[in-house]
């Protein structure tokens, strides 16, 4: 049980009760327990329609749950010291296994994206995107505080960006690799570096969507879609904006969608529209309202922070989980051109769980009251003292 004798309690627990955002935490909490539901709602007619027990994918989906939740909570009681180190080690083996993935795993759908460890497929490209974003972080954070000739940070990070970058194109992976681009380019945009740089990220990333619909057919016919539906198959796209209109505004209630029956991502990729049928319009505003708020209460803890790493970091986390969610609940109303992605959260996916607990956890770590460093100092001594204010 968490001490609650007051803002003084000394103790770990204490300490760490008294300086965590409780109000991002009670969302996420929040988002974790409507995630339960949608996939109870959604994956049993998946489930039977592929001879599966009825909540086959809804016990796996706690199964995962419940060490992602673990895992928030003890990486929310990290020092920073430890969170930079630890990112890099995550990185570092993400970046292996993507490797072996690309050489030695299945193909699925096209994709060479999973490796399987211990019974249970693992996509590492998951756990790369949060460890990217601190590693990268810290590395921008040090070399402001040092100089170019003291520690060339920028041109590791873009080298360390290029690498990851390299080995999701070779899964492919066009979406993962735009959220790895997307939280570079907001941390090379807040580290302050020349406008130069963010000109040619933004000409860098034209010219790339620009290849991807040259030489990646999969991608050509998803934009095309996009812009004219009728000129492919658009059967999961159309389904999920039946099941809107199905919903209406109060919804056809828990269980009683039909759409869902003959959709055949409905508890992962279109779990959205899940929502949209059974729960309502107003049910689905609900979910977007969480995700926003999560999103600009971590911004206004982040904002009073003089941290340039948590500053780097934080920006880098948030960005990856706005942007998963955008894109989710875009394709699901044809808003973006389709692209399977996990709602935070929300949808069934393991590696997606786990390493949405992990990145949610640094962010609560990041925003954490306490005694503000800088980076030199992190790295001199990482004198950290908790704080007791909320």
């Amino acid at each position: 049980m968490i001490p609650l004798s007051g803002r003084g309690d000394k103790s770990l627990l204490g300490a760490w009760w008294w300086s965590i955002d409780r109000w991002t935490l009670g969302a996420l909490v929040v988002l974790m327990v409507c995630g339960i539901l949608l996939v109870s709602a959604a994956s049993p007619s998946v489930a039977e329609r592929i001879g599966l027990p009825p909540f086959y994918f809804v016990l796996r989906h706690i199964v995962f749950l419940l060490p992602a939740a673990g895992l928030m909570l003890a990486a929310s009681m990290l020092p920073r010291k430890m969170l930079w180190r630890g990112a890099s080690l995550m990185l570092l083996l993400s970046m292996v296994l993507m490797l072996c993935a690309v050489l030695f795993g299945p193909e699925i759908k096209g994709a060479t994206r999973w490796v399987h460890i211990f019974g249970f497929s693992l996509q590492p490209s998951e756990f790369a995107k949060p460890a990217f974003a601190v590693t990268a972080a810290w590395l921008m954070a040090r070399h402001q505080d040092q100089g170019t000739g003291q520690f060339p940070g920028h041109m590791l990070t873009l080298l360390l960006f290029g690498a990851v970058l390299g080995l999701l194109l070779l899964q492919p992976d066009l979406g993962m690799s735009l959220v790895v681009a997307a939280i570079w380019s907001v941390q090379v945009f807040l580290a302050g570096l020349p406008m130069i740089w963010v000109f040619a990220l933004g000409g860098a990333g034209i010219a790339a969507l620009f290849g991807a619909y040259m030489f990646f057919p999969h991608v050509a016919s998803r934009i095309d879609r996009f812009l004219d539906p009728a000129s492919g198959d658009n059967y999961q796209v159309q389904k999920s904006l039946d099941a809107f209109a199905s919903g209406g505004l109060f919804g056809t209630g828990p269980g009683h969608g039909q759409v869902k029956m003959n959709l055949p991502d409905a508890h992962a990729d279109f779990i959205f529209a899940v929502a949209g049928e059974e729960m309502g319009l107003l049910a689905a505003l609900f979910l977007v309202a969480l995700f926003g708020f999560v999103l600009l209460r971590s911004i206004w803890r982040v904002a009073q922070s003089e941290d340039l790493f948590v500053v780097l970091a934080a920006g880098g986390l948030l960005t990856q989980f706005a942007l998963q969610s955008l894109i989710h609940m875009g394709s699901s109303l044809q808003l973006l051109p389709a692209k399977g992605m996990t709602l935070p959260f929300i949808s069934y996916g393991g590696s997606s769980l786990l390493a949405l607990g992990l990145g949610m956890g640094m962010l609560l770590s990041l925003t954490r009251k306490r005694q503000q460093l800088t980076a030199g100092n992190m790295w001199r001594g990482f004198t950290l003292r908790e704080g007791g204010g909320a």
